[in-house]
This record gives structure tokens, sequence and C-alpha cells, in this order.
């Protein structure tokens, strides 16, 4: 069978994107994104990642839900086909939706949740996004899910408490980055800035991060990418914009973030 990969979205729910892919073999890098984010597993098997932690298999049947800015990964087991959804929530919305009903916001895991019940709604409500109901039942199933969810216990995967000492000191660091987040800054740069010695940096970026340096700014200019994509830029000028050597630069680092090229992302 062809692999194959499908969007939804809708300016009425501009918090929320949903993916389809089918029998699929394309595979992420460890990565982290804005959004809070609910996999599920439909075929095949695939193995977890989550900063800190070592790989957890999953079965088909299985939610993950992943919050935002967490490193992860989810790849197909020895390069075999598999299929899967995928939910992205924007995370501003996610969090004033919970305090409707007095969630705290404390740091959250990532949690796999192995429940039929629970992945039959999923499904339903992807299907619905995919349809042509009207935006209220739509926005209605998606809340109700989420607060029902929110409660499913599972296997929870916490983030690292052994952050070093000196993982203070980044903050003035992360801020500088994200001000301007096209500009290449050398390991020597960051660590000057955080009065550490580059071994420091990286060990205490990978702890606070989960990724190192380069890669959390590889990361961050794929999420500015995101955006620009879908309102419509011209990839070549995304490319040049973002700092990239050239358009097929750009191409495979988008891929290698989101399992899809950007042209197939904008459609």
């Amino acid at each position: 069978m062809h692999a194959m990969t499908r969007f939804w979205r809708d300016p009425a729910m501009p918090y929320v994107e949903s993916r389809r892919a089918c029998h699929s073999r394309a595979c992420y890098k460890a990565h982290s994104h804005p959004t809070f984010s609910i996999g599920a597993v439909d075929q095949g098997g695939s193995r977890f990642t989550g900063a800190g932690t070592g790989p957890v298999a999953l079965q088909a049947g299985t939610l993950v839900f992943v919050p935002a800015e967490r490193v992860h990964a989810c790849n197909p087991v020895a390069d075999t086909p598999w299929s899967y959804q995928m939910l992205h929530l924007e995370a501003g919305w996610l969090r004033d939706l919970r305090r409707e009903y007095a969630r705290g916001d404390g740091c959250e895991p990532v949690r796999i949740v192995r429940n039929p019940g629970l992945y039959g709604r999923f499904c339903r409500l992807n299907e619905l996004l995919f349809s042509r109901s009207a935006v209220a039942d739509k926005e209605a199933a998606l809340i109700e899910f989420i607060g029902d969810s929110d409660g499913a216990r599972g296997l929870c995967i916490e983030t690292s408490a052994s952050v070093p000492r000196q993982a203070g000191r980044l903050g003035e660091v992360l801020e500088w980055l994200r001000r301007d987040p096209i500009a290449e800054r050398s390991l020597g740069e960051l660590a000057a800035r955080a009065a550490m010695s580059r071994y420091q940096l990286i060990r205490a970026f990978r702890a606070l991060t989960g990724l190192t340096p380069h890669a959390w700014q590889l990361n961050q200019r794929i999420n500015i990418a995101r955006g620009l994509v879908l309102a419509g830029e011209d990839l070549a000028q995304v490319a040049l914009r973002l700092g990239f050597a050239d358009q097929a630069h750009f191409q495979r680092a988008f891929k290698a973030h989101t399992a899809t090229t950007p042209g197939l992302y904008r459609r």
C-alpha cells in the first residue's frame, strides 16, 4: 500500500491542527514544538522517546499526550510501516480551557495511555474534524474529549529532575536565542554569555531542554518555518529568511523535524 498523509485545518478553529498518516516509514528527529500534542497509533508498532528516557514501545490503540516544548520523537519499529494520527493544540488555548475547570498548570508529564474506549473516542473525534460537520459540533467534541482524557491514567514520563545548578544561568541565553532565532550562535558565544565552559554549557543545555544548543536553534527555526509556510510565503524565501544554505537544505531539515515536506504541509 502507498503511504499517505493528510492534514486538517480550519480558520474557524485556528487553535487546532490534525494529521493522519497511513503506511508511513518517515522518521522524526528528536524535536519539540509550541503545541500540546495528542498522538494515536493505528497500525504497526513504534517507539516513543522523550528527553531523559529510554524508548517506550507503542502498539496499535495507544494514545500519547505530549506537553508543549517537551522534546520527543516517535518512529516506526525497524523501518516498518505504521499508521498514526496526531492532534496539535495551541498551548495558550488549552491552558485557558483547563482553567475553566480549575486544573492546575504544573509541570505536566508525558502520558502514554492504552485505553480502547478512549482510543475509539479519539478516532471518532478526528473523523469529525475531517468531516464537513458544523464547527460548533467539532469544537464541542474536542473540548469534551480533552476534559475526559485529562483524567485518563497511564504511564507517566516526568521531566528530568536532575538539571544541573548551572542551568539557572541559561535563562538569559535562551531569551537571547529567542530574540534572534535566525542568527547562528557558536558554542563559544553561548558559553561566554552563560559564564560556563563549553562542556558545562552542553551538559546544562541538554538537561534543561533535551537538545544540544545547535539542535535547539534548528528546532526553533523549523517551528517558525511552519507558520511562514502556512502563511503562503515562497519556500525559497522562507529558506533564505531563516538562514538555510538553500531551499534543498531547508526541505531536508523541515522533513527531518516534521516527517513531511513543506509543500505537503501547506496543502
